[in-house]
């Protein structure tokens, strides 16, 4: 069963939070991290990408990026913007987008729950991104980025943080520049603390929502730690990783939506001849005039209506596809997703992009950015876009559950969780 359990962590003092508290390292380029960060000395960037602090030509992967990283977190505890926390705790991290709440438990999972898939996995890592954090956390000492991991909430976790919540002021409660209202809460009863731990000794299975790169690497190091500490006994804190712990009931997955650079040679009118085998089309009622901007109001009625459904946007219009019957195989939790759907039947077959993972005609949007955004780029450019119906919490888990791995680019959550809120100590 699944093992989760308080640290004693290094977090900002109070007055620093809203400074300190920064996306995560991957959600950006390192020329975006770079312009993130001025006029702002305490954000977490500095920690997380190290090169912000580096002349350009210093490369993301040099070691003198890690180094520079480990001297920025130790200064931020020297000069008092980190405090360490007394004791080992657990905190309740909620956020709020949009009037919509997800409140996750902060604490530690296990590696050893990781290696013996009690914590389930539905991505592939790629070497060199996970090769980044093992040498990143080995340098620090430290997981600096939580995992997101969840669960089906059978043991009634929510009523607990619930419970507390109503009845404690918070540690933390600030609101980002993106309008996303972030608090924290210390849970620091003993009691609560051994009811929790205990009640999520029940739970069979933990699942990554997000963070298979820097679990993977946690636990490389945490193996690492363990070889060069041969008379371990498993309570050391190299063999846990820091994660936020959301029921499953709470989260929110956005689409995942999908721009291509040209038709393979076609012209639009053959391009949308050759989707009919597979899908049946209409021309949905919103069309691009002259000079005119979609606002997201008006493109609202091009968003998928449903499961199989994909909303395309080419030469100024927007048509609905309907996957046809005989396309996928509905048993199949990989086969099912929609996002295997125009992979299997358009992508590769039409335009010839058969590995998205590494084909350089194909980009991803995240939902957050909005139908517009597809617009813009396809009016600035490119062939085509494609809207998704979102991927479901049951789909990645009934994947996790079957062993299976989805395809590139299927889950986009949101809000993002922030770094720098708590930091894990090896």
């Amino acid at each position: 069963m699944a093992v989760f359990r308080p640290f004693r962590a290094v977090r900002p003092a109070k007055e620093y939070v809203s400074e300190v508290a920064a996306l995560p390292y991957d959600v950006m380029s390192s020329t975006e991290a770079r312009e993130m960060v001025k006029g702002h000395p305490w954000s977490f960037l500095h920690v997380d990408r190290g090169e912000v602090d580096l002349d350009p030509s210093v490369g993301i992967y040099d070691r003198r990026v890690y180094e520079k990283a480990a001297e920025n977190l130790e200064r931020m505890l020297a000069e008092g913007v980190n405090v360490r926390e007394s004791s080992p705790v657990y905190y309740i991290y909620r956020q709020i987008m949009d009037g919509r709440a997800q409140a996750g438990l902060v604490g530690c999972a296990s590696i050893d729950d990781y290696k013996n898939n009690v914590i389930k996995k539905h991505e592939l890592t790629r070497a060199d991104k996970e090769e980044d954090r093992i040498r990143h956390v080995d340098t620090l000492n430290a997981n600096t980025g939580p995992i997101f991991l969840t669960f089906r909430d059978t043991i009634g976790l929510r009523s607990i943080t619930g419970d507390w919540m109503k009845a404690h002021a918070p540690l933390y409660d600030f609101t980002s520049s993106d309008g996303i209202r972030h608090t924290v809460w210390v849970i620091d009863d003993d009691s609560v603390e051994s009811e929790i731990q205990a009640k999520l000794g029940d739970v069979p299975s933990f699942y990554i929502a997000d963070g298979h790169h820097r679990s993977a690497s946690a636990v490389r190091v945490g193996e690492k730690r363990r070889a060069e500490h041969p008379d371990y006994d498993g309570t050391e804190e190299f063999n846990f990783f820091l994660s936020v712990l959301f029921p499953v009931e709470e989260l929110r997955i956005f689409d995942y939506n999908r721009v291509v650079k040209d038709l393979n040679g076609m012209d639009p009118e053959s391009f949308l001849k050759a989707c009919e085998d597979s899908f049946e089309i209409s021309e949905l009622p919103v069309m691009r005039k002259d000079h005119e901007v979609f606002d997201e109001e008006t493109l609202s009625v091009c968003r998928p209506v449903s499961k199989h459904t994909f909303s395309l946007y080419l030469d100024g219009k927007w048509y609905r596809l309907t996957a046809r019957e005989g396309t996928f195989d509905e048993a199949d939790p990989v086969g099912r997703l929609d996002v295997t759907i125009l992979q299997e039947n358009l992508l590769a077959p039409i335009l010839q992009i058969g590995d998205p993972r590494t084909d350089t005609r194909i980009s991803f949007i995240g939902g957050i950015r909005g139908l517009g955004e597809l617009v813009r780029l396809v009016d600035g450019g490119a062939a085509a876009a494609f809207a998704m119906y979102p991927t479901t919490t049951d789909d990645l888990m009934d994947i996790a559950d079957a062993g299976k791995i989805m395809p590139p680019k299927s889950t986009w959550f949101e809000p993002k969780l922030r770094s720098g809120l708590f930091i894990h100590y090896l």
